[in-house]
């Protein structure tokens, strides 16, 4: 994949008359996200008042599931904090289950701009790719953030490029489109902790198309990372052995995938 340039994103006309009938839905993660839940609910529906929500609260202690519940999303609470992993294969089990066609992940706080859901669902819809991730790191983008994590997403692109033989810019982003393919792998089988490299990995080997496009995003609305400097050490160590582990790995087949075989 050649390296990402800014490019307009697709017109959100175009893409509103691309999903035309199928059934789409924004899976939304929330760990106490009450101060920004509510707006990520508002413009997901003021893109596209098609798309059904579901709001995974990850044992929340604040209001995030009234303040969701209010805005006319599906709440599924977890009874206590699972992590991002956990969240999200509920929420793509929800999906899978419900026999959705298309589902896209847009964090609930606040740093998805959904006015740019265009950009990671044109590619999945035109058949181009099964998973289309959202990269901060396009020419121009001005996404800023720590050394320690910029460090540690330099060191994840440049090994996850090396496995699925395939430039990645970045493999923690959790801005993402998926087509069925995608919803049916990740309901079967999702890391449960710091995922997203992970499952970029998961799905190359499962023979699914990657592909990423340029983002902007923007800063938390609310609430705080649970990634301190000190934890992304931690991550950087056990994601590179998760990765090591992986390729070793029997992952689990989607259903949809066994029913074929």
């Amino acid at each position: 994949m050649a390296e990402l340039a800014a490019v307009p994103a697709p017109p959100r006309d175009a893409v509103l008359a691309q999903l035309g009938e199928l059934k789409r839905l924004a899976i939304v993660p929330a760990w106490n996200e009450e101060e920004s839940v509510g707006r990520v609910i508002d413009e997901i529906h003021a893109f596209d008042p098609g798309f059904d929500i579901v709001v995974v609260d990850d044992g929340s202690t604040d209001r995030t599931a009234g303040m969701a519940a209010d805005r006319g999303a599906h709440v599924l609470r977890l009874p206590f904090n699972l992590g991002i992993g956990g969240a999200m294969q509920t929420g793509y089990r929800f999906a899978f289950e419900r026999g959705y066609d298309v589902a896209v992940q847009v964090d609930g706080d606040g740093q998805h701009d959904p006015a740019q859901l265009p950009a990671i669902l044109e590619p999945v819809l035109a058949g181009e790719a099964d998973l289309c991730v959202g990269s901060r790191f396009a020419h121009g983008s001005g996404y800023q953030s720590s050394f320690t994590r910029r460090l540690g997403i330099r060191v994840f692109a440049m090994v996850v490029s090396a496995v699925v033989r395939q430039k990645v810019t970045d493999t923690t982003s959790g801005f993402r489109a998926v087509n069925r393919r995608g919803i049916a792998l990740f309901a079967a089988d999702y890391p449960h902790d710091y995922p997203e490299v992970e499952t970029t990995v998961m799905c190359v080997k499962h023979k699914l198309c990657l592909r990423e496009v340029p983002v902007q995003m923007r800063e938390r609305a609310g609430g705080a990372s649970s990634i301190t400097a000190l934890r992304s050490v931690y991550y950087m160590t056990k994601v590179l052995l998760a990765i090591f582990v992986g390729l070793f790995r029997r992952y689990a087949v989607p259903p949809e995938e066994d029913h074929h075989r």
